[in-house]
């Protein structure tokens, strides 16, 4: 990398634990005989390798979420599941952003009916089983209204199908389902939609470099070796999408790696004491790092992504709702639109 991004020194983001950019420890895979590829942290590194670093934490992006120029947009966004921890997020980065909550939204059969406040706002929660009729009611007394889903996975083609037929557009945040039957859905009813598993802006942009470089330079890190470890809140029991759409790139460019080999690393204590993630962070953050060594141990690269908190994805989802809103307003010919096109648009705050 002929670049060097790194936090400040003070920032509490990076892994001191690992003493990963002092050289004063390295992660090493363990003897070659080992089954599972864990990351070991004891021997000394022979090299400063590059690295491709980026933090970011909730207090990084309040200023930037204020700032005046985006007060007063008259939006009105509804954010469904606003009692889970993306939902508040989002709708805490929508108001500072000056977009309009719709004050309804729909959440769990046992939180129907509940009134919640979020931002000073109250937010009547509805169920299941008037879903379609109280959208309708919604969508008519808020015509340029966008939906926010951050719900769970298992009612993510449910919910794609409802907005589609109300005919509301939609950013879709929520990650699994069937993705294939998703899209379908949305092609097959022209609503607009912004559908992406990942909405922080910066991680989405290091993976289009990843892919743009896997796509120019195939075979470039032939021969290296890998290792991956991220780490996520206990909550969290499936591998980071994120950390395998990289590792496909590292693929493509010659790396033999196989996705039952990342360390995921979900336990607190070692977070805390091998990690290094903030203990007020331990219930929500992303920590990623890729490490390359040439076949001779003389080369080596790293690349790391920290995220504590979920204002990097909440940020983004507004933008995406700014986005969106535009190709509505323009009667856009393209209706179904990921981060990428939201990157590629330019206008983000």
């Amino acid at each position: 990398m002929a670049s060097l991004l790194k936090a400040p020194t003070n920032n509490t983001l990076q892994l001191h634990k690992l003493d990963l950019f002092t050289g004063s420890s390295r992660i090493n895979r363990q003897s070659s005989n080992s089954d599972n590829g864990n990351v070991a942290f004891s021997r000394k590194r022979p090299l400063v390798p590059p690295v491709l670093s980026m933090s970011a934490t909730g207090a990084s992006t309040k200023e930037h979420l204020e700032t005046p120029m985006y007060k007063n947009l008259h939006i009105p966004i509804m954010v469904n599941s606003c009692t889970g921890k993306m939902g508040k997020a989002v709708i805490k980065a929508a108001d500072a952003a000056g977009l309009e909550l719709v004050p309804v939204s729909f959440g769990t059969e046992e939180e129907s009916g509940q009134k919640v406040e979020v931002c000073g706002k109250e937010i009547q929660v509805h169920g299941l089983s008037d879903r379609e009729s109280v959208l309708a009611s919604v969508f008519d007394k808020y015509p340029n209204m966008i939906i926010v889903d951050y719900t769970v996975p298992a009612a993510v083609n449910g919910n794609a199908e409802l907005y589609s037929k109300v005919g509301v557009p939609f950013v879709m945040g929520t990650t699994g389902g069937d993705r294939v039957r998703l899209h379908e859905t949305v092609e097959n009813s022209n609503v607009y939609a912004v559908i992406s598993p990942q909405m922080g802006k910066q991680v989405v942009a290091f993976l289009a470099a990843m892919e743009i470089m896997a796509e120019q330079f195939p075979g470039a890190f032939s021969g290296y070796s890998l290792q991956v470890l991220e780490s996520h809140q206990a909550g969290k029991l499936d591998t980071s999408g994120t950390a395998k759409a990289v590792i496909s790139c590292f693929q493509k460019l010659g790396v033999s790696f196989d996705k039952d080999q990342i360390q995921m690393i979900r336990d607190p204590k070692q977070q805390l004491e091998m990690v290094g993630v903030p203990e007020e962070h331990l219930l929500g953050h992303a920590f990623h790092m890729y490490h390359l060594t040439s076949p001779d141990q003389t080369v080596s690269f790293e690349f790391q992504h920290n995220v504590c908190g979920r204002s990097i994805y909440a940020e983004g989802t507004v933008d995406a709702v700014l986005f969106l809103s535009k190709r509505v307003q323009l009667k856009a010919d393209k209706r179904i639109y990921n981060m990428i096109d939201v990157l590629r648009e330019g206008n983000m705050r």
